[in-house]
């Protein structure tokens, strides 16, 4: 097996150039900016390495160079398998109701099989909090959105970072400012947003989110989306400041989200047309608010009346009315109102055809690759759940005992994650700052989550959409997350999370046969971690043992930990680290 001279091997492409590199000292420690450059040792005065650059494309059956996973060329560091420009292209899409911006995974064939490399010049992201208001200039190449909203205070280049004053279209004097207003808003002007039972938003067209970083000193947990649209990369800048976001957008199928999870649906010129299509649209943040939920609609229709601005209005109010929605607000740029859970109300619309009401047994499916429901969905609930988030995160989620989940195996799950998280840190030997983007694959009900949440990170609660729905308990306990199919790629991009949890997920799949194998999971969990992430993986001792001989063809270090299980019994755990490789 051959290798190659990092210093002096061909560019031709046929080879990869690896440098392999250990972070010493820590960046930005002790002062906002410490050291201007990054202080990098190498490992060795030379690396060898046998992975091919190499374009490849998944095949059937599939077989893993000797040499290692191939590598993507650099024009790919930004691959989305899903979200692909050029595939979509290729579609017949109804882009009246901007069907292009959802997911839409290519035939197997047609998808990489390769490792997506860094950017040139990536450097290891700065770490919370300094990532909340800079990230690095080189990890997201792009001037779109400086250039395009660098009046309204979204992002501004600063040398080698970007920086994020903390604006918004609609909030130009800065989220904060903003956040109390809408506090003002919802409370008569006596109190802010937690203190009206917000815990949980879903910021829609979120931007850079920094509305979702500046409601976290507030003890609100923000779900932000937005589409891989023309505001070039706007989740990626997101994810690269720690704050959490994914790649979504509304229009024909519902989110993977469960119906009344969030206490406000925020829109602050997300570009959405919620009057259009009789309203399918705000139908649909009907079933994700919680009785007596707000919805923030910060647009021109609220505050303009030229153009089609009035119409846009009366059709959003005469729609608000038929969901027996409420006004409660509307100043300055502004309008609010509340999901009133009057069922009388929404049933003597029905009878008058305002409105349809949606099938009860609709309500409780997976709302996973789900086409919109033109109809208005009856929560059964009458109240918004505890405004305290310590309450929500030990509190038994009733919502689980429908799910065959009792509230001695929720307690059960909530010990034995809380004992593992001490281990995982422990054996894990980083600083707590080093990690602030965490994925749980399998979530369960949010028990690694709960744990994690002394830690200063925020998880990603993913529910796989073909095992038990328990992602309703995850929210209702102040979580968030998303339904998601292990046998696609997630809607994010590459390099944009520090920890992956693989809590026996990867074993669920072994059935489900091409797309779905350890090879195609790792490869997808290799495009999600950053450099030095890291991956941690319980599972069947087969999955195990297939992970420990395939991790160093993906360039990843591996430890092998034995840890103990629910039922009191040893089993092994991997510790995977991602290398900081780079295509030089």
């Amino acid at each position: 097996m051959r290798g190659y001279n990092v210093f002096g091997a061909s560019r031709s492409g046929k080879t990869i150039l690896v440098a392999l590199f250990l972070t010493v000292g820590s960046f930005y420690a002790g002062s906002l900016f410490g050291n201007n450059e990054p202080i990098y040792v190498s490992q060795s005065a030379l690396f060898k390495f046998p992975n091919k650059i190499n374009l490849t494309h998944r095949v059937s059956p599939l077989v893993i160079p000797e040499t290692g996973m191939n590598v993507c060329p650099l024009k790919f560091n930004e691959y989305l398998p899903c979200h692909n420009v050029s595939y979509v292209h290729q579609l017949s899409l109804n882009v009246s109701r901007r069907e292009e911006l959802e997911r839409h995974c290519p035939p197997l064939k047609q998808r990489l099989f390769c490792l997506v490399p860094p950017p040139k010049d990536y450097k290891i992201p700065l770490k919370w909090p300094t990532s909340r208001d800079y990230v690095w200039r080189s990890n997201v190449n792009h001037t779109h959105l400086a250039q395009v909203n660098g009046g309204q205070s979204w992002v501004q280049e600063h040398g080698e970072f970007w920086w994020f004053p903390g604006g918004g279209t609609h909030f130009k004097h800065g989220a904060s400012e903003y956040i109390q207003r809408l506090g003002g808003m919802v409370t008569n002007e006596t109190g802010d947003l937690s203190s009206a039972g917000v815990v949980q938003v879903l910021d829609v067209g979120c931007g850079v989110a920094s509305f979702a970083a500046y409601l976290l000193p507030l003890g609100i947990k923000t779900m932000s989306f937005a589409p891989n649209d023309a505001h070039e990369n706007q989740i990626q800048f997101a994810l690269e400041r720690g704050v959490g976001a994914m790649i979504s957008a509304v229009s024909t199928k519902q989110l993977p989200y469960p119906s009344a999870s969030f206490e406000m649906v925020h829109c602050s010129r997300c570009r959405v047309d919620w009057h259009a299509n009789g309203g399918i649209l705000l139908k649909e943040v009907h079933r994700l608010l919680r009785p007596n939920g707000y919805f923030v609609y910060t647009s021109p229709p609220a505050y303009r009346n030229d153009k089609e601005y009035p119409m846009i209005w009366d059709k959003l109010v005469s729609l608000a009315n038929s969901m027996c929605w409420k006004l409660v607000s509307r100043k300055v740029q502004t309008a609010i109102w509340v999901k009133e859970e009057n069922v009388e109300c929404l049933k003597k619309n029905a009878e008058l055809k305002l409105i349809s009401l949606c099938d009860v047994e609709d309500a409780l499916k997976p709302s996973w690759q789900v086409p919109l429901r033109d109809c208005v969905q009856i929560s059964g609930d009458t109240e918004m759940r505890s405004s305290s988030l310590a309450e929500r995160l030990s509190k038994y989620p009733e919502t689980l005992r429908n799910k065959g989940i009792s509230e001695d195996e929720y307690a059960s799950d909530t010990v034995f994650w809380r004992e593992q998280v001490k281990h995982y840190w422990r054996l894990m030997n980083v600083n707590e700052s080093e990690v602030r983007n965490v994925m749980d694959m399998n979530a369960f009900v949010g028990g690694f989550a709960s744990a994690m949440d002394s830690y200063p990170v925020w998880v990603m609660n993913i529910v796989p959409a073909t095992m038990n729905d328990t992602l309703s308990g995850v929210f209702e306990r102040g979580l968030t997350g998303a339904f998601h199919d292990w046998c696609e790629p997630f809607s994010t991009y590459p390099r944009t999370y520090d920890l992956l949890h693989a809590n026996h997920v990867i074993s669920h799949y072994q059935s489900r046969g091409d797309g779905c194998l350890v090879e195609d999971i790792m490869l997808e969990m290799d495009r999600m971690i950053r450099p030095q992430g890291f991956i941690i993986i319980r599972d069947e001792e087969q999955v195990i043992s297939r992970i420990r001989d395939l991790a160093p063809k993906y360039l990843w270090e591996v430890e092998t930990h034995q840890l103990e299980n629910k039922f009191n019994k040893t089993e092994t755990v991997l510790f995977c680290r991602k290398r900081f490789w780079a295509i030089i």
